[in-house]
């Protein structure tokens, strides 16, 4: 399959998980449409940290709109030339994918630590905003009678756990498609040879 229509098809997933990371940050950011918490910073510090929005989100955004821009784009000539065309999209595409793993890569670490570092919370036990688990190295994620610790807000571990997971599973596969596109970018003079047919083809 020629190297423009691979990408092009990459840029359409990349546009749906970052979506859909921009909407789960947002989610998480705003437990059970309350914004309260946010307002008076009674939310864990890795929510704040807005990595699906900038990590997964924005910057994975970058590279799904060149992706999609390129199979509109002439990616077997530029200015006439044609070797400059295709070097222009392979590198224009590798770079833009690079982008894109540092954005998921980001989002999928500060999920992780999230995770592990647990809510931030009122606890019923000592009466004060405080991470509760944050000495449990995740342990607490197993560990379901130790969540009712988190009296404020409602079901705030459960939530977490919930966006957090899903952010993680949506950096992922950003990673892995712009690991792809990378690869097959180094591989670029075979889908050249594949542009070239396309061209001949009837």
């Amino acid at each position: 399959m020629c190297f423009r229509r691979c990408t092009n098809r990459a840029g359409y997933k990349l546009l749906v998980f970052a979506l859909l990371s921009i909407v789960a940050n947002i989610v998480l950011y705003f437990p059970h449409g309350e914004t309260r918490y946010a307002a008076e910073h009674h939310l864990s510090k890795y929510v704040e940290c807005l990595n699906g929005i900038l990590g997964g989100g924005i910057l994975v955004l970058i590279p799904a709109a060149v992706f999609i821009c390129l199979y509109s784009e002439d990616c077997c000539g530029c200015f006439g030339r044609e070797g400059c065309g295709k070097g222009c999209a392979i590198l224009s595409a590798a770079l833009s994918a690079f982008i894109g793993m540092l954005g998921s890569g980001y989002c999928v670490i500060i999920s992780a630590l999230g995770l592990s570092y647990g809510p931030y919370c009122f606890s019923r036990l000592q009466r004060r905003w405080i991470y509760p688990f944050a000495d449990s190295s995740g342990s607490y994620l197993l560990d379901y009678d130790r969540w009712s610790e988190c009296q404020e807000p409602y079901n705030i571990v459960q939530w977490n756990i919930t966006f957090f997971s899903l952010l993680i599973v949506f950096g992922v596969l950003e990673f892995l498609l712009c690991l792809a596109q990378i690869i097959r970018g180094m591989f670029g003079g075979l889908c050249g040879l594949c542009c070239s047919d396309e061209e001949v083809s009837p």
